[in-house]
């Protein structure tokens, strides 16, 4: 191909040919708003409307640890921990759950896998992995399910 003719396809045909894809692309979707389909909520709502109910779950006070449901699943926080600071530096959680300050009847303990780091050696510390305990440990509430759940435990089918 001659330079001018490349310089041609460039300039003019390059962007004729983007600009075309463009508005076929546009049209293309122009033609689709008519099919939007409604998403829906758990709950059977649509998704765009306001909540008509405020639903704020009670939170169950101090008591005996929940049962768990299946292997490795963490355990729910049976009190409340809504004040509890928890930063970088600062982890109220610890102050009854250390294995310092854990009594023999009282508070769990930290398990053992939370000293752990990314290649499974043990450590004196903490790990920085298992330092924000609400990211996987949650409080007990009174919430109703959002769906209908059958689901039984391994254990309760036996």
């Amino acid at each position: 191909m001659k330079p001018t003719a490349r310089i041609i396809t460039r300039t003019l045909l390059t962007p004729l040919l983007v600009g075309l894809l463009a508005a076929a692309s546009l049209a293309g979707c122009a033609a689709l708003t008519g099919n939007i389909v409604k998403v829906q909520s758990l709950r059977g709502t649509d998704v765009q409307a306001p909540d008509t109910e405020t639903v704020s779950p009670k939170l169950i006070g101090d008591r005996e640890p929940v049962k768990r449901n299946f292997d490795q699943q963490p355990p729910l926080i049976p009190h409340e921990v809504e004040d509890y600071k928890i930063t970088k530096t600062a982890n109220k959680c610890l102050q009854c759950h250390s294995w310092m300050d854990a009594e023999e009847d009282g508070p769990t303990k930290v398990s053992q896998t939370h000293f752990k780091d990314r290649s499974s050696t043990d450590d004196a510390n903490l790990s920085t992995r298992r330092w924000f305990c609400v990211q996987c440990h949650i409080p007990q509430t009174d919430a109703k399910p959002l769906v209908e759940n059958s689901y039984k435990s391994a254990k309760a089918k036996e």
